[in-house]
């Protein structure tokens, strides 16, 4: 890390937001005017529409995610978190990945530090669930599903088959439909390969709490992408949730019980929890409370945007917030990055204001569901052309140039090619066979096999 006595903004937070504000301030600054620090556990932002295309092999998960330092050479990149603001002094407490904790000065604070999966108190879900937040849990869920179709077909326990072949969703909204739409594609296209398995021998289970699913799209798309779902054999189950899940044994409120071995959570999102020790004002939800120039309420040298912050929707009207989704974040993270050089030269700051152009869900290969507004009008498209509308705006939204080559790229090649079915979940834990080879232990047990204890007893 470098020193300087330049004034100093930093960026909490390599997400969207992050990394689209620290780009923008960067962009336009002066030489020398200041320094941009950027502070994240991940040396990378993960563009999170694209899980549910990466956890069905659709895109290579390399192309999900943007190099901080790539993108950002301009900028100082801090692996590791800020545990801690001291706003009085302007003090920031960095605890890196290894090493001791340190105070950072700042004279201009960015607050993105997004969201976090939202989880209740439900015996068995820290155990069992899988989440959908990260590319390594898309990865994770990619590998995990096709192990289960490789433990079904390899078994004559009925049992054993139809746990690994039961997989549970929990969450209607855009990242559980998503996903199980895109997850239920790839588990019929790699069934094929599988002279046991069959997909009418799969139970696929979406469950949520609300009366319909993907509210964002509006009840008639929702209502179609339910039956779209439906269709496919996948079973939905409204207006319910997930007693317990211990040990893969799913409850749910409505009295139906299935064995799983595989329960994906995707029940919304929450601020991340560490905004309670920034001593910010936050709103009901815990949500950094700002007006519409994305400032934080009660200062002029913090700012905050994205799934963490409470921005008001001034096109929508007074008492309406900014929902938590990237057509917002985008848009937020430039205003606010504008006015943090306003801010720092002494000039008047912009407010936010976006009206909504729609939104769009893929739903697997060829499937989707899309609502477009122009003006006053809003268009609505499902199947094959909301599913072009739903990769075209997502390719275009994509940061960088070469990424969005490296997904269309990833696109085109699907159109010729079969989708790969390949597990590789040993890369979880890679070196689980070379330990096993050079532990002494085992060096032992092979030189000297165990004797049975009858034998021994007898000798």
């Amino acid at each position: 890390m470098s020193t300087t006595e330049r004034p100093r903004i930093l960026v909490v937070g390599g997400g969207y937001v992050g990394l689209y504000a620290a780009r923008r301030i960067l962009k336009k600054m002066r030489y020398g005017e200041a320094t941009v620090t950027v502070v994240d556990p991940r040396s990378y932002m993960t563009y999170q529409p694209f899980l549910p295309e990466a956890a069905a092999g659709s895109i290579s998960p390399r192309h999900v995610v943007v190099p901080l330092r790539r993108v950002l050479p301009k900028a100082e990149v801090l692996t590791g978190r800020v545990s801690t603001i001291d706003q009085d002094r302007k003090v920031a407490v960095i605890q890196p990945l290894v090493g001791e904790t340190y105070e950072l000065p700042f004279d201009y604070l960015v607050v993105a530090l997004g969201a976090v999966s939202r989880t209740f108190p439900i015996p068995g879900l820290a155990e069992n669930g899988i989440g959908m937040k990260g590319i390594e849990e898309a990865i994770g869920l990619r590998n995990h599903v096709l192990e289960q179709l490789d433990k079904a077909d390899s078994t004559t326990d009925e049992e054993i088959r139809r746990k690994a072949l039961t997989f549970v969703f929990v969450g209607g909204g855009f990242a559980g439909a998503e996903t199980i739409g895109e997850v239920e594609d790839m588990a019929r296209d790699a069934a094929k390969y599988y002279p046991n398995v069959k997909r009418e021998d799969m139970r696929f289970v979406l469950v949520d709490a609300a009366d319909k699913i993907l509210p964002e799209v509006g009840p008639k798309l929702g209502k179609w992408g339910l039956e779209h779902l439906q269709k496919r054999g996948i079973e939905v189950y409204l207006e319910t949730s997930m007693n317990s899940c211990i040990d893969g044994h799913v409850v749910l409120k409505n009295g139906l019980e299935v064995d799983s071995n595989t329960i994906v959570w995707t029940a919304g999102v929450k601020p991340n929890p560490a905004l309670a020790r920034f001593g910010l004002p936050l709103g009901p939800r815990g949500h950094v409370d700002t007006a519409p120039t994305l400032q934080v309420q009660g200062s002029d040298y913090i700012w905050a945007a994205g799934d963490n912050a409470q921005v008001p929707d001034l096109a929508v009207g007074e008492g309406a917030w900014c929902p938590p989704n990237a057509q917002h974040a985008l848009r937020q993270a430039k205003v606010l990055g504008d006015n943090v050089v306003s801010g720092m030269r002494g000039f008047p700051q912009k407010e936010y204001k976006h009206a909504n152009k729609g939104a769009v869900a893929g739903l697997g290969l060829h499937k989707g569901v899309a609502m477009i507004v122009f003006g006053k009008m809003k268009i609505k498209l499902k199947g094959r052309l909301a599913w072009y509308m739903h990769r075209g705006y997502h390719g275009m939204a994509m940061p960088t140039f070469n990424r969005k080559i490296r997904v269309v790229a990833d696109w085109t090649l699907g159109m010729f090619l079969k989708r790969e079915v390949v597990s590789l979940g040993a890369i979880e834990n890679p070196r689980e066979e070379f330990y096993e080879a050079a532990s002494p232990v085992s060096a032992a047990a092979v030189a000297k096999p165990s004797v049975p204890a009858e034998k021994a007893k007898a000798s």
